[in-house]
């Protein structure tokens, strides 16, 4: 598939429509225009995007897209297409960014998602707090730029005591956090080492911040030991960021045995390794084990954790956190950013978390992960057994599921978007070449009667 000429397809079209419609007029849904174009959807999303930037159609989030307007006073359409020449290029990673973040179209069914389905998500607690915290003068007033004290408190005890509340930093989500971290710990043209394949947003934030991203070989058990000490040796490279736990999208946890050597490559290469603990609340099978960062005395540890995964996509706080100038660089690079985080909303999630309703919603989230990853992995096993995992997901909220070879993965989720069911291709989760055809099933989207319905239209869309 040629993604350019797919793309000069689908900005030709909408062209053609915009030009002799009304504004307002509502043009063909992605799904449509995949479909009519033998696209994908990141490529449609990229054409509507560049149309967008001239003024040639508005995009307007869960609605739709429809034809711009009103014109210029003169009675011509604004032209904006000096603005590609004075931004230049894009960054990369955008399209695939805005590809997975995209809001479903009513009657799709979504195995594709980073957040809750709404029927898991603790929102009468969570309202309940944030009613409380609005009506607290004090939660209004300007706090310290690092954060409630006793909010980083919290997330210190998590760690296993390993970090202090000076030690952290609170911060407006994890994709917040790591940008900061990215940028406050290397600099432009800094090799930087991931997991292959890892967390899509992570490396567009490290690209984003005019880092080389180096892949290093996961499989399992979590990142080779081995490889990763050939990678800092080779690159110089002073970060390896990493999932420890129910990594995303693969879902494998650090084997116990590489734990060791992992630490004992980061402390040879004297730098840093950031731990995204994204998922320590998503762990369904057995108990978690701690974070790496507890292993850590010499401080090369840099600790990120998240609530917005195991609570909601609108509790956008998580706190990132080292010892020693480590920890001093992220405060500050916190601070240049966003000053602090709102104050009502550390004030909710505190109470939150510290309520009876926070280990409540845990073990009942436990319980409703267990039976939607079970139920996804029986839908595939009675309607598409090849694309059953090799490694059954202990936690997270994903499946990584391997297509037959010669399988192109972004084709099958155009062919899938045509079925109504959103998928999402394992190509991006890749820093360089992926090793073979994937796609990132994901059980907490939906119940498990939708998730049965969702693998009934991907074999469709696969033929089988």
């Amino acid at each position: 598939m040629n993604d350019d000429n797919a793309a000069a397809r689908v900005i030709q079209d909408l062209r053609a429509l915009a030009r002799d419609s009304l504004a307002g007029t509502r043009l063909p849904t992605v799904r449509e225009l995949t479909a009519r174009h033998q696209a994908s959807p990141v490529t449609v999303a990229r054409a509507v995007r560049r149309l967008v930037a001239e003024g040639v159609v508005d995009a307007r989030p869960g609605r739709g897209t429809f034809v711009a307007g009103p014109r210029t006073a003169a009675g011509r359409r604004a032209d904006l297409s000096w603005q590609s020449i004075a931004l230049g290029p894009r960054p990369p990673g955008e399209d695939a960014m805005q590809a997975l973040l995209a809001v479903p179209r009513p009657g799709a069914v979504p195995l594709s998602g980073g957040y809750l389905d709404e029927d898991l998500q603790p929102a009468a607690a969570l309202g309940a707090a944030l009613a409380r915290a609005a009506r607290h003068p004090a939660s209004w007033q300007r706090g310290p730029v690092e954060g409630r004290e006793d909010l980083r408190a919290w997330f210190a005890r998590t760690t296993g005591g390993a970090l202090r509340a000076d030690d952290l930093v609170v911060c407006p989500g994890g994709q917040s956090a790591l940008s900061t971290a990215f940028r406050a710990l290397l600099s432009p043209g800094d090799a930087v080492l991931v997991e292959a394949p890892t967390y899509l947003g992570a490396l567009a934030a490290a690209r984003a911040a005019g880092l080389r991203v180096v892949p290093v070989p996961a499989d399992a058990a979590g990142v080779r030991p081995d490889l990763l000490a050939a990678a800092f040796h080779r690159t110089g490279a002073r970060l390896f960021y990493c999932q420890p736990l129910h990594a995303n999208p693969h879902g494998a946890t650090l084997a116990g045995d590489r734990r060791a050597a992992t630490l004992e490559a980061v402390r040879e290469a004297g730098a840093f390794l950031l731990e995204d603990d994204y998922a320590r609340d998503l762990t369904i099978d057995g108990d978690p084990p701690p974070p790496l960062v507890a292993d850590d005395p010499d401080g090369h540890v840099v600790y990120l954790r998240s609530l917005t995964k195991s609570a909601a996509p609108g509790l956008r706080v998580a706190a990132i956190g080292a010892r020693g100038p480590a920890g001093a660089r992220l405060r500050s690079a916190r601070a240049l950013d966003d000053l602090f985080v709102a104050g009502p909303l550390q004030q909710a999630a505190l109470d939150l978390v510290t309520s009876p309703a926070w280990p409540r919603h845990l073990r009942a989230l436990r319980t409703a992960l267990r039976v939607r990853r079970d139920a996804l992995l029986d839908a595939l096993r009675r309607r598409l057994p090849e694309l059953l995992p090799e490694v059954v997901p202990r936690g997270g909220l994903h499946v990584w599921a391997g297509l037959p070879d010669g399988t192109d993965d972004v084709a099958v989720t155009t062919a899938a978007a045509a079925e109504q069911v959103v998928v999402f291709p394992g190509r991006p989760w890749f820093a360089a070449e992926p090793d073979g055809a994937h796609l990132r099933l994901t059980f907490a989207a939906a119940p498990p009667d939708l998730l049965d319905e969702g693998v009934r239209r991907l074999a469709r869309a696969l033929g089988t």
